[in-house]
This record gives C-alpha cells, structure tokens and sequence, in this order.
C-alpha cells in the first residue's frame, strides 16, 4: 500500500465532485488538501453506499454495517486497502475524533431507512450526523477545538445541508425521500401528490420560502464563526457560506419554485463568490 499515492488518488477523487462548496481548492493549505481530500472521501463512498445504484434496502444497510465495520478496523491499525491507510494515517496526525466517522455512517444508515420528517427538530437531529461532524473535521484538521466555535460551525453546516434539501428538492424525491417536516407540509397545506405531478402551486412556493428563511437564519447564526478564524481557512469558509446562501438565493430568485428549477453553482459562480471572500 503505497500512502502518498492514496492521498493523490483521494485528491482526484473531490475534484471530480460537484458540491456547493470548494472541498479542495486553493485556500486549503497545500499540507492539509490530502487530508481533507481523505476525509471527503470517506463522506462521499458511504453515501454514495447509501444513495447511488438500485440496490434494496437491507443490502445498502449491510454494505455500510460494512464499511462501520471496515472504520473499526482501521482505526486499529488494520487496512483492506490504501484509502484506509491513508485515512488512518490523517486521523492519527491530526488526533481527529472517530466519533464525527461514526455519525457520519449513522446518518447515512438513517438515510436509507428513513423517508420522512415528522417536524423540524427531527430534522435537525439527522444534520447534527450528517453535516455537523464534517465541520467539526475540518476545525480539528486546523488545531481548533473549541465547543462555542464547534456550535457556531454546527449552525453552518446545519444551514448547508439544509440548502442541499431544498437545491435537491426533485432528485430526494425520486429516490423516495421528502426533507421538508411533515409539519410543515400540513401547515402550508402541501400534499406529496404535489411533488409527484410537479405542482408549484402557492401552497408549496410558501413552504418552500418557509424553510429557506429558517435555513437563513442558520447561517446568520453561524456567521460569527468567521471571526475565529485566521489565514485561508478564514476565507475558505466565507467562500463556502457564500456558496450555499447564493443556492439560497437562487431559490428565492426562482420564485421558490425547486421542482422545475434546480440552482447550481457554475464556475462563474465559484470565481465571483471566491473574489466576494475576499472582500
């Protein structure tokens, strides 16, 4: 197993990712892009697990009781392969919690067994799994661990999944899954029959606007977590929030309506947002 090579390999796999935010760009310190590059990897296999192909259920949940199982191991020492020499390696340098790697795989498992969101607060347990460790990943990666900067990085990355939600409103539903709390849907009046006939009517433009403003808040919440920070992580979050509050934007510009109109970044976009960081 060759380590330097993984690393590499693990680099090449984030840059041909799209995401609303840069996983790997030039403000990551060249010393730490392998190492972010890794732990993206990992994220980004057991979802892939969890959500790419058309495998049953029960093969999906046994394939990443499997890669929990193949996370145990490494940790130990034990590698079936160089991506997992390599991320034990990034987690052993940088002294990164393992449990953030556990709740990213507890998310996912939820992910293929769970379908709805009874309420918002709900909700917002699944993100504390699946978004919020991953802040906590790249803080750790840059000798940062303090709990009130981890809560205001919980507040972004809750925001960030949250735009991801809304942005992949039509492609979860095709996969069976409704992000928007039940709650919600019955007090905005808005059935599941609506997402299936791709009815934008008002009902739904209004539940749409709804969470998007919640959404808002979060990163307005978070946003203070930019003060803590110094050098080009500082400006590697700013370009990251300015991502995902643009998606937001877009929304808003499309007049809420995300069954017909899907927002992405273009690399225009990425530029611009980039330059905006700096300002």
């Amino acid at each position: 197993m060759d380590l330097n090579s993984a690393y590499l390999e693990a680099i090449g796999f984030a840059k041909k990712h799209y995401e609303n935010f840069p996983v790997v760009s030039i403000l990551v310190p060249k010393s730490l892009r392998k190492h972010t590059a890794i732990i993206y990897w990992f994220a980004r296999t057991a979802d892939d697990i969890a959500d790419e192909g058309s495998a049953p259920a029960d093969e999906r949940l046994k394939k990443l009781e499997g890669f929990e199982t193949r996370l145990t191991e490494l940790l130990r020492g034990k590698y079936a392969s160089s991506f997992e020499l390599a991320l034990h390696s990034t987690i052993k340098t940088h002294n990164l919690l393992p449990e953030h790697f556990y709740d990213l795989i507890k998310a996912f498992k939820q992910d293929v067994v769970k379908k709805r969101y009874e309420s918002f607060s709900l909700l917002l347990e699944y993100c504390k799994c699946s978004a919020n460790p991953v802040g906590r990943l790249i803080l750790e990666l840059n000798h940062i661990k303090k709990e009130e900067i981890f809560g205001l990085s919980d507040n972004i990355c809750t925001a960030l999944q949250l735009t991801n939600f809304w942005q992949d409103t039509v492609i979860d539903y095709k996969k069976g899954r409704i992000y928007y709390p039940k709650e919600d849907m019955e007090n905005f009046g808005v059935k599941e029959k609506m997402f299936e006939l791709n009815e934008n009517n008002l009902n739904l433009m209004t539940l749409v606007k709804h969470n998007v403003e919640k959404t808002e808040e979060f990163f307005n919440n978070g946003e203070e977590l930019i003060k803590y920070l110094s050098g080009r992580l500082k400006y590697e979050i700013k370009w990251t929030v300015l991502g995902g509050k643009y998606i937001l934007k877009r929304i808003k510009q499309n007049d809420y309506d995300v069954l017909r109109q899907r927002p992405s970044l273009t690399k225009i976009d990425f530029l611009i947002l980039l330059l905006k960081s700096f300002l």
